[in-house]
């Protein structure tokens, strides 16, 4: 796999940030099929794929699917970063990620416990706009905390921004072994929406969601073939074509004579 990385990190191209992404696809008469993706959050080279059962929460298996990942990564000595949606919100795969070295920033999906840890820094803020409810304002803070299913307390770190024109709170919280400032972390983790384009980019220049079969070997093997596609392409874009190109999508690049 080429390792070259994104041109603004090219210093640190021993350091991998991966993301993961699920979306369904569904053939009729034939249930639903779960595409686990992982993507290089610095290069949208797709690392491994796995077609699962429609029926599974995403989070199911993912330490698992991830931890072969890692291993190999660690065992060549590079640096391994992950990020995920509130989706991937599991203590399996925070031990994983543990175990095997890597720092991860995973979403947790807003609750009332955290909102109380939080509540100091929601007061801080509606203090400091109560002279200018109009423009957009942000705070961010941490804290250590320990859900039921967990065996330790994790940092969270987490932002409270009031939107432009409005009244109510926004809430993001996340659970990170990281090192950085909550703001950097919450920056950081935001990298991922990257991941939506690399997804569109694989449903529609290479029909990642198109299933012709009733079995799931046939179209798990049928993704397989159009992920090899997707990986060629994206190598040819990064390594062969010139800079002026490497941003476009493949359905342009198609276009060009």
């Amino acid at each position: 796999m080429p390792g070259a990385c994104a041109s603004g990190f090219r210093q640190y191209s021993f350091w991998y940030l991966w993301q993961a992404g699920r979306r369904r696809i569904q053939l009729p008469l034939s249930g639903t099929w779960h595409p686990l993706l992982c993507y290089d959050g610095l290069t949208g080279d797709l690392i491994k794929a796995e077609l699962r059962d429609g029926t599974l929460h995403c989070s199911n298996g993912a330490d698992k699917f991830m931890e072969s990942i890692f291993q190999e990564y660690l065992e060549r000595g590079i640096k391994t970063y992950f990020r995920g949606d509130s989706g991937f919100s599991s203590p399996k795969l925070y031990e994983t990620c543990e175990s095997n070295g890597c720092s991860y920033a995973i979403r947790l999906k807003q609750n009332p416990a955290l909102i109380a840890l939080a509540s100091d820094k929601e007061e801080d803020l509606y203090q400091a706009t109560q002279k200018d409810q109009i423009s957009y304002a942000v705070t961010y803070g941490e804290f250590m905390y320990q859900a039921g299913s967990w065996k330790y307390p994790r940092r969270v770190v987490f932002k409270i921004e009031k939107p432009y024109g409005q009244l109510t709170h926004m809430y993001t919280f996340i659970v990170t072994n990281m090192d950085m400032e909550p703001y950097q972390i919450i920056q950081f983790y935001c990298g991922r929406g990257k991941m939506e384009n690399f997804i569109k980019e694989s449903k529609s220049g290479f029909d990642f969601a198109a299933v012709s079969s009733h079995s799931k070997v046939v179209n798990a093997n049928r993704m397989r073939l159009h992920m090899l596609a997707y990986n060629l392409f994206n190598w040819f874009r990064r390594l062969v074509l010139p800079a002026s190109m490497r941003k476009q999508q493949v359905d342009t690049i198609r276009l060009k004579r």
